[in-house]
């Protein structure tokens, strides 16, 4: 795919992250919503003084700890990574990768990990109200520690706040805030929170089920049911608000994701958002990646238009007019980004070049010349595509992205129908005579954590080639390492995560079953 690249070494290195992201991220949403879900129950037993609110808020506080244990020892190994496997990237990233995440562990991971032990431990040793504030911290602590993460993330969606400096050859912060501010960052940081949120609500929702089928702790199962009722609804809604609002960031700063993910190829005015549909080979060819038409398509017309440009009568571009380039519509052709890109890895050679030979005249020329606006606008901001040897190969896997989207989607529509039918029951004191709905939010648990692993897959596999936008593709990212030493330690960590997620699926298992402490 890129010249002098060890494909296996690529591939696995790749699945090895995408191991530990996947595993990682089973027990990362329910910390997120859960340590929230927590405060608010507590809150209730400080306000009310009502005992069985501190029972119910001290069971779910184990079943949190357990989880967050456990949650903690994959993310450690995620991080560790960077460095192993994926040098190449951490070197080409300077300081803007690492800041967040020194942040992340200063500010967050301390917050969150000092007054954790005071909310497990410190039930009979505190008063209520510094208990509570520890409840509060812990919650905030564990979603700073998300803002930071996503951060990091979304520089590598959408690098914002940098300037390239040729002596090292690496990219340096230069707008701390803008990093911070990167309208991706904002979007996937409310996304991916909120969902947190959702995942966490049909957690206490589903569980608290089947204490009603086993007619078991009946008034902590409905009390319980309440708070995740409308904690899950408020959060279901406010993930398809911020779902909206990614969308039209999306189509600004990664067009070909967005194109995939609705499967369009002929740009297109009064273009309709596809609610269901499914692929057919077309026989046609983009380059070397297949043309897929759309069969028992379901759509909601002109909103695809409404959502990228504000009208309905908006042009939205389609993968042949982002690989091919489109005049009229000022798209630039892969071919031409790719012919600026070479340019710009040129002048970064000339310039090694003249440095080795001790040329400062042509140092200082080319050096001014990273330092121009219509160099970096032009030419450096294609820097990766330099790399290619093919446009086409800059366009992912469609069917992934198109059908892990609308699956997603549908998910969260009908986790606002679940929630408002809890709700809805809840007041009719209707739940025990409705065991249909009782074994349905049961069933919903591991439905929140496909939908939570999908949104992931869509970002993360909707993105490829690019481990940075525009900047670096994936496969000159990779560890000067041999592609065995990948394999076995893909291997071990399988086994490993495997292992942690059964222990934690049993020990969570046996808590519930043994339930409350009375």
């Amino acid at each position: 795919m890129i010249e002098n690249i060890d494909l296996s070494l690529v591939n696995w290195s790749r699945a090895q992250f995408a191991l530990t992201a996947v595993y990682h991220w089973l027990f990362v949403p329910l910390t997120l919503g859960l340590s929230f879900i927590l405060a608010f129950m507590e809150t209730i037993y400080v306000r009310t003084g009502d005992e069985v609110w501190k029972k119910i808020t001290k069971f779910w506080m184990t079943l949190f700890g357990i989880n967050f244990a456990i949650g903690v020892a994959t993310g450690i190994i995620l991080e560790f990574e960077f460095g192993t496997n994926w040098s190449n990237y951490s070197w080409f990233v300077g300081d803007i990768f690492g800041a967040p995440l020194a942040v992340e562990g200063i500010l967050a991971f301390f917050l969150e990990s000092t007054f954790v032990a005071v909310m497990f431990f410190g039930w009979n040793k505190v008063g209520k109200k510094f208990h509570l504030t520890s409840t509060w911290l812990v919650a905030v602590g564990a979603n700073l520690s998300a803002l930071w993460i996503l951060v990091a993330n979304s520089w590598m969606e959408n690098p914002v706040g940098m300037v390239f400096n040729p002596d090292t050859a690496r990219n340096e912060m230069a707008s701390f805030r803008e990093v911070v501010l990167n309208p991706v960052a904002v979007d996937k940081f409310l996304h991916t929170v909120t969902s947190g949120f959702v995942l966490a609500s049909i957690f206490v929702l589903g569980i608290s089920a089947w204490f009603l089928i086993r007619k078991r702790e009946e008034h902590l199962a409905r009390k319980s049911i309440l708070v995740a009722g409308i904690f899950g609804l408020v959060a279901s809604v406010a993930v398809a608000l911020t779902g909206d609002s990614s969308a039209r960031t999306l189509a600004q700063v990664q067009p070909v994701k967005f194109a995939a993910m609705e499967a369009l190829y002929e740009g297109k005015s009064d273009a309709g958002l596809t609610v269901i549909g499914a692929l057919t080979d077309s026989g046609e060819r983009l380059g070397e990646k297949k043309v897929h038409d759309v069969k028992l398509r379901i759509e909601i017309p002109r909103l695809l238009s409404i959502m990228t440009t504000g009208k309905g009568s908006g042009y939205v571009p389609g993968l042949k007019d982002l690989v091919n380039g489109n005049p009229e519509k000022g798209i630039l052709s892969v071919s031409e980004m790719m012919e600026r890109g070479k340019y710009a890895r040129q002048v970064l050679t000339d310039y090694k070049m003249a440095k080795e030979i001790g040329d400062t005249e042509t140092m200082e020329a080319l050096s001014a010349r990273f330092k121009e606006s219509d160099f970096t606008d032009n030419y450096f901001r294609y820097f990766g595509y330099g790399y290619f040897e093919h446009p086409w190969q800059v366009v992912p896997s469609v069917p992934v992205i198109f059908y892990s989207f609308r699956v997603m989607v549908g998910l969260g529509f009908f986790f606002i129908l679940l929630f408002i039918l809890a709700l809805w029951f809840y007041r009719r004191e209707a739940l025990e005579r409705n065991r249909w709905f009782l074994w349905l939010a049961l069933l919903s648990i591991p439905l929140a954590y496909l939908a939570s692993e999908l949104g992931w897959i869509v970002t993360e596999m909707g993105r490829q080639p690019w481990i940075i936008q525009n900047l670096m593709p994936v496969g000159v990212a990779v560890s000067n390492i041999s592609a065995g030493a990948v394999q076995t330690t893909f291997w071990l960590f399988a086994v490993l995560f495997t292992a942690l997620l059964v222990a934690e699926i049993s020990i969570m298992v046996k808590q519930i079953k043994t339930g409350p402490k009375h």
